[in-house]
Parts: C-alpha cells; structure tokens; sequence
C-alpha cells in the first residue's frame, strides 16, 4: 500500500474526465441539433457538408431568379390580354364604320374611340418591371441552377410596325375603315405569336423552378444525414455518458479514501 502515488485515484480521475467529455459533446449536439459541432468531429464530412451548404444556398438563389423571371413574364401577358381586348374592340369599331347607313357624325365618334385605344398600345410599349423594359426585343439570361446557366428568354417587342402603325390608322371613313381592319387583323395575328412566346417562357420557367426544388430537397436530405444529429440515438449516448459521470465521481471518491486505511497500519 503507498500514499504518495495512487495509481487508482489516477485512473479513475482520467476515466472520469474522459466521461464528461462525452457527456459534454451529447450535450452540445443535442442543444445544436448537429453532430459536428467542431472540425475534429469528423473533418471530412465537415467539407462535404460546407459544399453542399454553398450549392444549396445557390440553389435558392436561383429559385429566387426564376421566380421573379416568372412575374416577369406574367406581368408581361397581363398588358397582352388587355392589347387583345383592345385589338379586337378596334376591329370591331373598324367595321362598324364600314357600315353604309353610319353618317359622318357617327364615323367621328368611332374613331374618337378608335385613336384613344390605338394610343394605349403605343403606352403599353413603353412599360417597364423594376427598371427593366417588358417590351423589348432583347433576349433576357435566367439563372436557371447552381452553376449559373442561364436560359435564354425570348423577348417581345412591341415597337414594331406592325403595332407602331395602329396610331396612323383611322376609321373617319369607310375606305380608312377597310385599311384599318387588315392592318388590325395583321396586329392580331401577331399579337397570338407573341402571347405563345411568352407562355412558352412561363411554361419552361415553371418546370425548371420544380426540378430546383426536387434537386434542393434531395441536396439537403443528403446533407442532414451528415450534420444532423439522431436526437434517439444520442440521448442514449448523453445517458450512458451522464450515469459514467456519476459513477466515477463516486469511484474517484472511493479512490481517494484508500491511501487513509494506511492510517490503520500506523495506529
């Protein structure tokens, strides 16, 4: 028996510490909800897992570009639906002036109607969304995934002769009247070409937006299997750990009470 060197006190003093370390770390993965609390956890998941992070985020970032390059488009149709109604209200008006039994009073009132709604689509060309013309025949590029690809969405342009000359037209006769109605129809025709531009545009924004939501699910998914903790599984490790604890606390205690029974052998 000797009292300066207790090697049982030793050891359950290191055994001790080993076991708050472990109740330590279930601690701190179970108050952060991950496993990898510091780069020693596991070093190589750790980078993994910053990458899969990063093209995550990227991912979100270009959702957000989609979605707004699908407003874009959307507000683009809603002044398309209102150049059709106003398109087709002008080839009304257009025959209705070609109607022998209208005097002139009458063909006055028509293309009153008929210039005022030929000046809309002229404004409607110079609309803009966020500081972005809607109406242009430039091409836009949508960030379309995480390595910045982009799609090229075909532009609209309203500036066209084909819609420019509506303001040039009349219907103060029945000669103009016929005039104005090819031209009109011709405006039409184009005007179809175009709204199909434009939901061609929406249709293929939409089921990109889709494929990034599957491909940023299953990104994190693969992702939460490297860094999140099994809270089952680690209240289980916290518990074994705190019962280690407590028991070498008692041990240690133990331990250190052995050198005093040498006491008995001076007495």
């Amino acid at each position: 028996m000797v009292i300066n060197t207790n090697i049982s006190a030793q050891t359950g003093a290191r055994l001790l510490s080993e076991s708050t370390q472990m109740l330590s770390k279930s601690l701190e993965r179970l108050s952060t909800g991950s496993k990898i609390t510091s780069p020693d956890d596991d070093a190589a998941g750790l980078a993994v897992s910053m990458k899969f992070d990063a093209e995550s985020n990227r991912i979100a970032a270009a959702r957000n570009n989609i979605g707004n390059a699908i407003s874009f488009s959307q507000t683009q149709d809603g002044f398309l639906q209102k150049v059709d109604s106003v398109l087709n209200r002008m080839s009304e008006l257009a025959t209705l002036a070609q109607d022998v039994t209208k005097n002139s009073n009458d063909l006055a009132l028509y293309n009153e109607e008929f210039e005022s709604l030929a000046s809309y689509v002229s404004d409607v060309t110079t609309k803009d969304f966020n500081g972005v013309s809607l109406f242009s025949s430039s091409t836009l590029g949508v960030t379309i995934d995480s390595d910045a690809n982009t799609f090229s969405m075909a532009g609209v342009d309203l500036s066209t002769d084909v819609y420019n000359q509506l303001s040039g037209l009349s219907v103060s006769s029945s000669s103009n009247a016929a005039t104005a109605l090819g031209s009109i129809q011709t405006a039409i025709e184009n005007l179809a070409s175009d709204r199909s531009t434009v939901g061609t545009n929406i249709s293929r924004l939409n089921f990109t937006s889709e494929h990034l939501s599957i491909q940023k699910d299953n990104l994190d998914a693969a992702n939460s299997r490297i860094k999140d903790v099994d809270v089952a599984e680690e209240s289980t490790q916290f518990a074994r750990a705190n019962i280690l604890v407590q028991a070498g606390t008692s041990m240690l205690a133990q331990a250190n009470a052995i050198p005093q029974s040498a006491l008995q052998l001076l007495g």
